[in-house]
């Protein structure tokens, strides 16, 4: 159901599929994750057509201009004709530390080899 004016923000990422649910799109617009043209947005603040929307989840950003204001939520390829995804890719993973490999059926480090790995490490 597209609308000529502007539909709420909460019910907009609901039906745009954004947020799983209303509910959890209204509380993020409470908790400041929620920015309208760079102003937190209130559960209640109206999006129209050219609004830029930036949502904060899980430490990444996602960047959606607002093409066509909608209140029911609709399929994902009708839900994508109503926004504009600008979000810059994600950084690639760092890799994580390599682990200190032990031989195999030697079992855990028995406390001499906990202190020799610490010297080693120059942590003593």
């Amino acid at each position: 159901m597209e609308t000529s004016g502007s539909v709420r923000v909460d019910s907009w990422l609901w039906a745009v599929r954004l947020a799983k649910t209303r509910s959890a799109a209204t509380t993020g617009c409470k908790g400041g994750h929620v920015r309208v043209n760079g102003d937190r947005a209130k559960p209640a603040q109206h999006v129209k057509p050219g609004d830029e929307v930036r949502i904060k989840r899980s430490g990444y950003e996602r960047i959606v201009t607002v093409t066509k204001p909608i209140v029911k939520r609709v399929s994902a390829a009708v839900a994508a004709e109503c926004l504009i995804d600008s979000t810059p890719p994600r950084p690639a993973k760092t890799e994580a530390p390599a682990a200190v490999v032990r031989d195999p059926g030697t079992g855990r480090p028995t406390k001499r080899d906990r202190r020799a790995i610490e010297k080693l490490r120059g942590r003593i």
